[in-house]
């Protein structure tokens, strides 16, 4: 007759997994002798290394009772089924970690993975990272918004961002950040794009300027988020709508103010 840590030992597991079987009801537990030790017998060693192989085995402890006692076309139905059941947690588990692989980057924590692309890519062209961070906030509302528009607002900045001139501004405006004080610069800027805004307005027609459909109040919290990141941005729509043209979120055609109102 073997003590409980004898037991443990010929079956490879610890006293503690023993007691923990015998809570679950898996294996028995023997009455305790006159001096007071539960005792087992070989029997005992057999079942508690089936248990132990079946629970490493990946065998939920809630039905290893129902092996041990099952006939074997049940015990090969059983097996079948709790494969399955690992194959598919398995799964489950393979596309969290792809999940978190992907959130490293901490842009994919809010945005779809082509607006990620797209942010790499402005990053690969030589975007300031200060306005790629403007790019990203402003699509972070606008995919927990309107995420089925996402596929048609891409597909509309791939298209533009094809455009060297395009490209261009993007660039101006990152060497503006570091030379705020240089006003001369913006205004050439200011000059530059408003004459592409007007070029691609006669061409495409003016719903084309801008046919994104994003609601003021939300254009306005966006704006908000590029000028606070990029100030110099604010500088430069006041010089656009000085040529016609406003707004950083939704692009408008406006009266430019009379030339003796300009500063």
């Amino acid at each position: 007759m073997l003590t409980i840590g004898e037991l443990a030992s010929y079956a490879g597991v610890t006293v503690r997994a023993v007691r923990h079987y015998h809570a679950k009801g898996l294996l028995p537990e023997p009455e305790r002798d006159h001096s007071g030790y539960r005792r087992y017998d070989a029997d005992a060693v057999v079942e508690l290394i089936q248990i132990r192989t079946l629970a490493e085995a990946g065998v939920p402890l809630g039905r290893v009772q129902e092996l041990l006692r099952a006939d074997e076309a049940g015990f090969a139905a059983a097996i079948t089924d709790i494969d399955r059941r690992l194959r598919a947690e398995i799964l489950d588990r393979q596309q969290h970690r792809e999940r978190i692989a992907h959130l490293a980057s901490g842009e994919h924590l809010a945005l779809p993975l082509e607006v990620v692309e797209y942010l790499d890519h402005l990053r690969e062209l030589g975007v300031d990272e200060r306005i790629v961070q403007v790019e990203r906030d402003g699509w972070i509302p606008l995919a927990a918004r309107s995420p089925e528009r996402i596929a048609e607002w891409m597909a509309r900045k791939r298209k533009l961002i094809t455009d060297r001139q395009f490209v261009g501004f993007y660039r101006t405006l990152s060497q503006a950040l570091d030379r705020p004080r240089e006003v001369q610069q913006l205004v050439e800027l200011a000059d530059e794009l408003a004459a592409y805004i007007t070029q691609m307005a006669n061409e495409e027609g003016e719903h084309y300027v801008d046919d994104t459909g994003i609601e003021p109040p939300l254009a306005k919290l966006m704006d908000r988020l590029a000028f606070d990141t990029v100030p110099p941005a604010r500088q430069l729509i006041a010089l656009l709508t000085e040529r016609g043209w406003t707004g950083w979120t939704r692009l408008e055609r406006v009266d430019p103010p009379p030339a003796w109102t300009r500063h």
